[in-house]
């Protein structure tokens, strides 16, 4: 195979892929994710349902794919932070920005099948929930990773500590706040002032935490000099 036609075959693929998901995802939309099969978006895409579990072993993965930068987006912020800018800041950083994005795109009406699946479907909001979880882990390694080639007066136990503490908190945080602005978005009657109070309440929250964990880490950096 040459250069050209391999070059060709990949391009092929992602378009195949991309069309997929557009269609699976439009399917979603008019119908709920419980309403559509993976035979129903072979057929409207046509192509074989194995070529649809080719690209997306489960139909979770369909309804998830593309919407979720945030699950390597939230380590890239550690690894590829500014020289000299402390990990913890660029996360805060990085959240606070995706999550303003993410709230004031999810009160569009474009926007309201999507959260109404989500809200319908205990296989949707599983994966939702390992999706955060696999972010924390991510996030955590990189943290761990910057702290370690940073230089700490912290033991290995402790950094590893606070790195796993410190994802799983702006994560599970982030999580809170997305929760409680959807169930704001889809209740009837809808209060917007409600929502902006919850999207406002983003900067302080990822403030607060980035404030106690660098009180945290002084503690345990105090203790350790005095044992």
């Amino acid at each position: 195979m040459t250069e050209a036609t391999g070059g060709r075959r990949e391009l092929r693929k992602a378009q195949t892929r991309a069309e997929i998901r557009s269609v699976a995802q439009r399917l979603f939309a008019e119908r709920g994710f419980d309403g559509v099969t993976i035979a129903d978006v072979a057929a409207a895409a046509d192509v074989a349902v194995q070529t649809v579990f080719n690209h997306f072993p489960t139909k979770e993965d369909l309804f998830f794919d593309g919407r979720t930068p945030w699950v390597e987006g939230t380590a890239e912020s550690v690894a590829q932070r500014a020289g000299g800018q402390d990990p913890t800041a660029a996360l805060r950083a990085y959240l606070q920005a995706d999550l303003t994005a993410l709230l004031e795109q999810e009160t569009r009406p474009e926007n309201r099948s999507y959260l109404e699946a989500l809200a319908q479907s205990p296989s949707l909001q599983a994966r939702e929930r390992s999706l955060v979880e696999q972010a924390w882990q991510l996030v955590a390694g990189e943290l761990l990773a910057a702290t370690t080639a940073d230089g700490t007066p912290l033991s290995p136990v402790t950094t590893q500590f606070l790195s796993e503490l410190t994802g799983a908190l702006f994560m599970v945080a982030g999580r809170v706040l997305v929760l409680e602005h959807r169930r704001l978005v889809l209740a009837e009657p809808a209060d917007e002032a409600e929502q902006a109070e919850v999207r406002r309440h983003t900067e302080a929250t990822l403030g607060a935490l980035e404030e106690c964990l660098r009180t945290l880490a002084g503690r345990l950096a105090d203790g350790a000099a005095e044992a």
